[in-house]
């Protein structure tokens, strides 16, 4: 048996051998991570300045540039066959609009357009015998009722969205490619 090699196959081996080198590591750090670096930075700029240890909205809000980052490059520069591609994009739409909706944390105002707005009363206090003010409640028996069904109705709101974004990030188990409806965080790079 006669084993040939192209001119190309060893053209690949020294590039390999190449990357190896800690020559290369220092140039592409230089060439490629650093200026990456800094427009990451410039990137997540309002997520970073905005960050709090103890809130999670960071995390919500890097996810949400990032997904946006991801979508709009997959629509403008993807190059994967259209059938996947687009039902990936249709996913992360749909994931973009549920963390929208997350971190505008707008569930009572779509619950209120649905059951109807809340009567807000106006405030109004009262002195008490200690000297401190006391809020004096106005609310009428109906208007409290109403309240508490468009606060039930906004936190079902948001369970079922939280739900059905963890699931799009999850991803639903399919048996070929012509049933993959595009979920499923992992698979989605072009």
């Amino acid at each position: 048996m006669k084993v040939e090699f192209k001119d190309t196959f060893f053209e690949s081996v020294e590039k390999l051998v190449w990357y190896d080198t800690n020559l290369w590591k220092v140039w592409a750090a230089i060439r490629y991570d650093i200026p990456l670096f800094f427009k990451n930075v410039w990137r997540f700029r309002k997520e970073l300045y905005n960050h709090q240890w103890w809130d999670y909205r960071f995390h919500l809000e890097m996810m949400y540039r990032s997904l946006s980052i991801m979508e709009r490059g997959m629509s403008k520069d993807g190059m994967e066959v259209r059938e996947t591609r687009n039902v990936k994009l249709i996913m992360m739409r749909r994931a973009l609009e549920l963390l929208k909706h997350k971190l505008d944390d707008d569930y009572i105002q779509r619950a209120e357009l649905e059951l109807g707005e809340i009567n807000h009363s106006e405030f109004e206090f009262e002195k008490t015998e200690d000297g401190n003010y006391r809020l004096i409640d106005n609310d009428t028996e109906e208007d409290r009722k109403h309240a508490r069904k468009v606060y039930k109705r906004a936190r079902v709101i948001e369970d079922k969205e939280w739900k059905e974004l963890w699931s799009i990030f999850r991803g639903n188990k399919f048996t070929t490619w012509e049933k993959y409806d595009g979920s499923d965080l992992r698979g989605w790079w072009d």
